[in-house]
């Protein structure tokens, strides 16, 4: 029972020590003064499982006066995975010489190498550089806590890189050997080209699966000899094969296990054709009947007009060709009747009389040569 109780304290131990995700810090030179003493600014970033988490950070050389500017701050969360907070401080300094800070404690999150406590150093240079005449600054950069990579994948991550003073930006791993971390990186799975800080992850199907840890270091080198000047007047030199500062950069990469997934079912819609039915259209005969009725009517005018003529001579003439413009536009359009039933009101409502249905066509076309004999004979009377 004992046993047990041990066990069991030892895991809830486990996992909650296990919890830091990585951290990354830059600086920036501020005032100078004339009596020698200069201030720095510090920035940095921290990463773990949870935002309740605080920090320490540990300082030997030329530490002078802490002041913080910005407390930790939530930058980004992922709930239940990681959370990452910034925070800003400054240094007061009695002289420009160098100092180095450290922030060293454990657990990492669970990974396949069994890293467990960790250490970041920033070396901090603030002598006056002979090629600007002021202060060094950090390399920029920024990370984010953890980057998911695919499993038996190659991968490459460039790291994002800027230097003020215009050096030449180099990453490498952290060294175990100059204290830069607790237990070095050395996987055959990671691999760092220091000229452009490109991380090459080479996961093949042997690899373990899992969090790999990532313990790197950035540094600045000039582009050419120059000489820092300490507050006093002591002097060193720096080559380009001399690192001028050194910042941590320290994060973790996931390599996930493969997640099957059913291919996805294609379906593919059988081709419609459609066959459009032609379409015949007939002409009712009742046009006929109509074109009839509208010509039966006309020609009984004419008739009618023709009684007319000997008594009134001026309206024979006006009648008459009335008539036999009716009958051009009868065939064309059917609504031209309106004017039809017009000329029949001024003759006798006797005409109405006329049969229409039993007029066959070869009658009306001798009611209109009729019509047009009438014409003649009313002209000759004129």
């Amino acid at each position: 029972m004992f046993l047990s109780v041990v066990l069991l304290l030892l895991l809830v131990r486990d996992s909650y020590a296990s919890h830091f995700y990585g951290v990354m810090m830059t600086y920036y030179p501020k005032a100078s003064y004339i009596n020698g003493s200069t201030s720095v600014e510090l920035h940095y970033k921290l990463s773990y499982d949870l935002c309740t988490h605080t920090d320490s950070w540990s300082c030997s050389g030329n530490c002078g006066t802490e002041t913080q500017i910005l407390p930790l701050t939530k930058v980004d969360e992922i709930s239940g995975e990681w959370c990452q907070r910034e925070a800003v401080t400054s240094r007061q300094l009695t002289s420009n010489s160098p100092l180095t800070l450290v922030f060293a404690s454990s657990a990492w999150i669970s990974n396949v190498h069994g890293i467990g406590s960790w250490r970041a150093v920033t070396n901090v240079e603030l002598r006056t550089r002979s090629d600007i005449s002021k202060a060094n600054t950090s390399p920029q950069t920024t990370i984010l806590p953890a980057l998911r990579v695919p499993y038996n994948c190659q991968r490459n991550i460039s790291m994002l890189t800027f230097d003020p003073d215009g050096d030449d930006v180099r990453c490498r791993f952290a060294s175990s050997a100059l204290s830069e971390c607790v237990t070095s990186t050395n996987m055959s799975d990671l691999n760092i080209s220091s000229s452009s800080c490109t991380l090459l992850f080479s996961s093949s199907a042997s690899s373990s699966q899992g969090s790999y840890v990532v313990q790197m270091v950035m540094e600045d080198f000039p582009l050419q000899t120059i000489t820092l000047t300490q507050t006093g007047g002591s002097q060193v030199q720096k080559t380009t094969s001399d690192a001028i500062s050194t910042i941590p950069i320290q994060f973790v990469l996931k390599d996930p296990p493969t997640i099957a997934v059913a291919p996805k079912t294609r379906t593919t819609p059988m081709p419609t054709t459609t066959t459009q039915s032609p379409t015949t259209t007939t002409q009712s005969p009742t046009a006929t009947t109509q074109s009839l009725t509208t010509q039966s009517p006309t020609t009984t005018q004419s008739s009618t007009t023709t009684t007319q003529s000997p008594t009134t001579t001026t309206q024979s003439p006006t009648t008459t060709t009335i008539s036999p413009t009716a009958t051009t536009q009868s065939p064309t359009t059917p609504t031209t009747t309106s004017p039809v039933p017009t000329t029949t009101t001024q003759s006798p409502t006797t005409t109405t009389t006329t049969p229409v249905p039993t007029v066959p066509t070869t009658t009306t076309t001798q009611s209109l040569t009729t019509t047009q004999s009438l014409t003649t004979t009313t002209q000759s009377l004129t």
